[in-house]
Order: C-alpha cells, then sequence, then structure tokens
C-alpha cells in the first residue's frame, strides 16, 4: 500500500487528505504544528496517523503545504527523515524561492523534490473549509529540476492524478511565477483594493454578479499573501504596474470625454479576453 504524508492540515492539506481516502487506498500520515487540528484531523478519519519524524520514512509522496519559508525550512530540518528515493512535493504558491533550495537538499540526501502548486482553493483558510471535491477540474502545476526525469514526473503525475486533480502542466520555476503574478497575484492586488472603495459599504441591495465575482479574493490570508507576493515582487510589479497604466487611460478617456478613445479601450479589452480564451 502507498502511504503519503501531508505536511500542515489547513484548506489544502486537509483537502488533499479527504480526497485521497476518498479516490484512493493509500494511507494518509497528517501533521499541523496545531496539535488540535492534528487531534481533530485523527478522530474525524481525515488521516490514518499523525505524521512525525519517526514515522516519516514510511512514506513514499509526502505533500508539504505550507508557507513557502515554512516549506524549505521543514525540508531542511527533515531531510535526513525522508525516504530514500521518496518524492516530496511543496504545495506553495511561488516556486523559485521554494524549488532552488529543496532541489539541493533532496540531491544531497537522495529523496526527489518537485515543486507543485494545486490550482484550487477558496477565499477562506483552514481545515474547517476543506473538502474532498476540492480539486475536481483543477490542474496541479509541477516544477521539476529536470525535464528530462521522465520516472519521476511520471510518478508525480500519476500520485496527483490518483488523489482528486483533473490535469496537470509541468514547466520550470521561472515561468510559474511569471505566469502566477498574472493569473492569480494580480487579481488578488486588484480584488482587494477594488473593496477598499467607500460604495462597498453600501453595496447591497445595488449589486450581482460583477460585484461578487471581483471581491471574492479580497477576502485573503494576509500572511500568507503578503509573503507570496514579496517573494514574486519583480513579476507581481510588473504587472500591477501595468495595470495602472491601463487603467490611467480609461481615466484619461473619461476625463476628456473622448468617447472614440473609451470605446477603442473597450473593444481591445474585449478582443483580448477572447484571444485568451483561445
Amino acid at each position: 500500500m502507498i502511504t503519503i504524508g501531508i505536511v500542515g492540515l489547513g484548506l489544502i492539506g486537509a483537502s488533499l487528505a479527504k480526497s485521497a481516502k476518498k479516490n484512493t487506498e493509500y494511507k494518509v500520515f497528517g501533521f499541523d504544528k496545531d496539535h488540535s487540528v492534528t487531534e481533530y484531523a485523527l478522530l474525524s478519519g481525515i488521516i490514518d496517523e499523525e505524521l512525525a519524524k519517526d514515522n516519516l520514512n514510511k512514506c513514499d509522496v509526502v505533500f508539504i503545504c505550507l508557507y513557502p519559508s515554512a516549506c524549505v525550512k521543514y525540508v531542511k530540518e527533515n531531510a535526513d527523515f525522508f525516504k530514500k528515493d521518496s518524492l516530496v512535493l511543496d504545495c506553495a504558491g511561488i516556486k523559485r524561492s521554494v524549488c532552488e533550495p529543496c532541489f539541493e537538499v533532496a540531491e544531497e540526501k537522495g529523496f526527489h523534490f518537485i515543486g507543485g502548486h494545486p490550482m484550487a482553493g477558496t477565499q477562506h483558510s483552514g481545515i474547517k473549509y476543506s473538502k474532498d471535491t476540492m480539486f475536481y477540474n483543477a490542474c496541479f502545476v509541477l516544477v521539476p529540476k529536470h525535464f528530462e526525469d521522465i520516472e519521476i514526473i511520471s510518478k508525480a503525475r500519476e500520485t496527483v492524478l490518483a488523489v482528486g486533480f483533473s490535469r496537470v502542466s509541468v514547466m520550470n520555476a521561472e515561468r510559474h511565477d511569471e505566469l502566477i503574478a498574472y493569473t492569480s497575484q494580480l487579481a488578488h492586488v486588484v480584488s482587494n483594493a477594488y473593496v477598499k472603495s467607500p460604495c462597498a459599504l453600501s453595496h447591497k441591495g445595488i449589486s450581482a454578479g460583477s460585484y461578487r465575482d471581483l471581491t471574492r479574493v479580497a477576502y485573503l490570508n494576509e500572511n500568507m499573501w503578503t509573503e507570496l507576493f514579496m517573494d514574486n515582487k519583480d513579476n507581481l510589479l510588473r504587472e500591477v504596474e501595468g495595470i495602472i497604466s491601463s487603467l490611467n487611460e480609461y481615466a484619461e478617456a473619461l476625463r476628456s470625454g473622448d468617447e472614440v478613445k473609451l470605446k477603442a479601450l473597450l473593444l481591445e479589452g474585449k478582443k483580448a479576453k477572447e484571444a485568451a480564451e483561445g
């Protein structure tokens, strides 16, 4: 029987455990720094055993579901306890700051590390919001050290598909961080800034889907997202400055009463959406 370990039983980690229990016959070990969370996971059957240093070497695959810096710290501090030739994947939302140090440690200690990013979640955090359907129709991004490590990449792919993901993408850390700055991080910045309008306090009764869609991720974990943003500040700053430049064009068209320019900008955006959706 395959045994997987899950470090961090928050939204993603607990959802991984639930999904693994639902979709596979894997044995699931889990750990959270909050012991009450680990105890709850044990009592409710989300995990089979508590994960610790003395049974880490029983795990064929380990998912580390922590903030980026905590992922690196965990890998370094437990490098001697991972099973030889086992697979270790992180689930942090940024890859350059995690992968480089972890690749180095894994190579030295004889286990396989692949960066990972589950493209799923909600605006909420914590085990109470976890669910075994979290990863339906979701993609898991794999970031290997070497693209020619076909056997290890295949093992990682088979594992994430088995625990409930629908598809897998493979790319390097640089490309991941460049794209995630646009597809996720910028969206969180814009949403968080948008809801600061005084009108947000009196929107009820005169808002619908567009308001809900745009503000959903404004409700975020400020500790985690600050770390993610700062770790990817070069890419995110480029995206933030780009959207500011675009918004200034709309503002200038409104300021000058230029309907022709405004219509052209709106058409550009419409066509950009069509092109992006293929």
